[in-house]
């Protein structure tokens, strides 16, 4: 089967049952691959890309598959659609505090990173000098797949998950800049020019991802569906739309994307859990998609002689490139050296890099297969060594976290001619709502609780209802009360009955 540029045949319905089978079962291995990645601690992007490279020309499939173009046209869309999960998912409690940090190492860091990095490649591995800054502009930036996936299975204290997902959601929308503009014909622009238009890019797009996540909240709250299902669709429809005016007005659409999926993820939206729900099935197809294409892309009988110069300029980059661009950026917030030090060893790359790759290629850039080679090796291969171990130095470092309490899952849903909302609130294990008695909520007036689900059973509480680990509730609380209504719940499930004395509120997780 050939899905490259050099296909002739037209495409016919048994060429399309084939690719149908083909894709549906890369898609049931993919997901059984995930319970061995969860168990061996492997990021998931390593056995995708295992799954392509097998099914490719060098592999049990022989898939022939040369098309960079495409290959950039559907990363840049799994992208759109993975940081769009990421930044729903991402929580302003957590983001709000390690802005500044974030930014510092999606900027100074990452000029840093390119730095050294492009010395690495250029005096130790010999490149010429726009070969090997571009390899040190396309591996400076942390991969937000790799880091949502890996980071969110680690109890970490929230100012590193918060800095480290923030930067992978930052950090693309300038190397995208850069290396476009390395990959450029001509010469290059000088520093300071660049700089400009990095800082004028991301500005556009964080100032359109803000303006399109807030009125599409507002929206979303102010407009009642007339089902569940299209609320998911419509928030990853803004979220993209975010990206497509982003990019439209010659901004950042990373930024933008990332911004709007964030306050949409923050905004309190009616069906939230199902929303959530959509968002994250998208984006582990997204993945899924992305990594074996990329697998495909690849010629493994061509990496031989590219695997000593990945791993020297990996060793440059790891060791060297971005401790010094943590310790650069982070030292001025006074950050702990165990946090600078788990930061560092979190700079995990992925599918980004890989993606970026394909950028000189597609614009001709002399060496541009060995400028793939050499990133998708090194990918591949510290992907390998930092991820699984992560947790183990977080260990070491005595930077793991109880998990502590529970949050409560709210789901909402409005309720237009009551000029309300109806609030579904489940009580996980380790919530602290467990034994507190439904007086003992205060809810603001204009809530209460109507109905509580226990065991399968349903009963209107008393005020002196215990709560127990498990219980459903069903919460109606009028318009003007309704986030009033939901900050209190989550702080007592975070705090308990003495939330309000004890400085828990609802925005920010106890630690």
């Amino acid at each position: 089967m050939c899905l490259g540029k050099g296909r002739k045949r037209p495409l016919t319905v048994h060429h399309l049952n084939q690719i149908l089978l083909v894709c549906s079962v890369v898609l049931l291995v993919a997901v059984v691959a995930v319970r061995i990645s969860s168990r061996s601690g492997l990021p998931s992007l390593l056995i995708y890309l295992g799954i392509g490279i097998a099914i490719g020309q060098d592999g049990i499939g022989d898939i022939q598959f040369d098309n960079a173009e495409l290959t950039q046209v559907i990363g840049y869309a799994a992208l759109v659609v993975i940081l769009a999960e990421g930044g729903l998912g991402t929580k302003w409690s957590e983001a709000k505090p390690a802005l500044r940090s974030a930014s510092a190492l999606a900027l100074a860091g990452v000029a840093v990173s390119v730095g050294v990095t492009a010395s690495a490649a250029h005096f130790l591995v010999g490149l010429e000098w726009r070969q090997a800054l571009i390899i040190g502009a396309v591996v400076s930036s942390t991969d937000a797949a790799a880091v949502f996936s890996v980071l969110r299975r680690i109890p970490l204290p929230s100012r590193v998950t918060g800095t480290l997902e923030a930067e992978s959601g930052f950090n693309d929308a300038p190397v995208v800049i850069l290396v476009v503009a390395l990959s450029a014909t001509g010469p290059v622009e000088h520093w300071y020019v660049l700089l400009g238009e990095i800082l004028l890019e991301l500005a556009i797009g964080a100032a359109i991802g803000l303006a399109v996540g807030w009125l599409g909240a507002w929206g979303l709250r102010h407009v009642a569906l007339p089902a569940s299902g299209l609320y998911p669709i419509a928030v990853m429809a803004i979220a993209v739309a975010a990206y497509a005016v982003g990019a439209t007005a010659h901004g950042s659409g990373f930024l933008a994307v990332y911004l709007a999926s964030m306050v949409l993820g923050n905004a309190g939206l009616p069906h939230w859990p199902a929303t959530r729900g959509f968002a994250e099935g998208l984006g582990w197809i997204a993945q899924i998609g992305m990594f074996v294409l990329l697998g495909l892309l690849v010629t493994p009988h061509e990496l031989g002689d590219d695997i000593v110069p990945a791993l020297l300029i990996g060793l440059a980059l790891t060791l060297v490139a971005r401790p010094l661009s943590v310790v650069v950026c982070l030292t001025p917030f006074r950050v702990p050296w165990q946090e600078q030090a788990l930061m560092s060893w979190a700079g995990l790359r992925g599918a980004v890099p890989i993606v970026l790759a394909t950028i000189p290629m597609v614009r001709g850039v002399t060496g541009s297969e060995r400028i793939f080679n050499i990133v998708f090796v090194l990918v591949v291969v510290y992907t390998l060594v930092q991820g699984p171990t992560l947790p183990w130095l977080a260990r070491r470092l005595r930077l793991g976290e109880d998990s502590g309490a529970a949050d409560l899952g709210i789901e909402s849903a409005p309720l237009e001619r009551l000029r309300g909302h109806l609030l579904s609130v489940a009580i996980p294990d380790g919530s602290r709502m467990h034994g507190v008695e439904v007086g003992e909520l205060r809810l603001p007036a204009g809530a209460a609780v109507t109905l509580v689900v226990r065991d399968g059973t349903s009963f209107v509480p008393l005020p002196s209802t215990m709560l127990r680990h498990g219980d459903e509730l069903l919460v109606v609380a009028t318009d003007p009360v309704r986030d009033a209504a939901e900050r209190r719940l989550r702080a007592v499930g975070r705090g308990g009955k003495l939330a309000g004395w004890l400085g828990t509120d609802g925005s920010q997780a106890e630690r």
